[in-house]
């Protein structure tokens, strides 16, 4: 069994259905959106990673990223810095521009509520070397 297994279901808010963009995912996730507001321009949702799975790099444009880690443990990385261990409670800003991945841990599942505004730019998967060596 997977480390925080529970969490796979939602402790807070459901996971969702599987995740729309997982073109730019290695593995499976789940997204479940949380707010529905048109007159909103920032788009809020619960991200599920099953273990091993993590985004592509990637940057958002005219925008930033607040990550709210809510259960499991996963990896944030900016380009050029070492990766940071991530667990319930630890929250995440990301600048406009800066390129970055995250993710699960490779034995336990992982969720964050993304908080999100601009464009993102999808790039390059995380390779399988870079992410073995966490």
């Amino acid at each position: 069994m997977a480390k925080h297994e529970e969490v796979k279901n939602g402790v807070i808010f459901p996971a969702g259905e599987k995740n729309p963009f997982s073109q730019f995912f290695v593995g499976q996730s789940y997204l479940k959106g949380l707010v529905f507001d048109p007159k909103i321009s920032v788009g809020v949702g619960n991200v599920t990673f099953e273990p091993g799975c993590r985004n592509n790099w990637h940057i958002h444009l005219d925008g930033y990223q607040i990550l709210l880690v809510t259960g499991g443990e996963g990896w944030y990385q900016e380009e050029g810095k070492p990766a940071q261990l991530l667990k319930a409670g630890d929250v995440i800003v990301t600048h406009d521009g800066v390129k970055h991945w995250h993710g699960a841990t490779k034995d336990s599942w992982f969720v964050h509520i993304a908080i999100t505004a601009g464009t993102p730019e999808w790039l390059e998967p995380v390779d399988d070397e870079t992410y073995n060596k966490l």
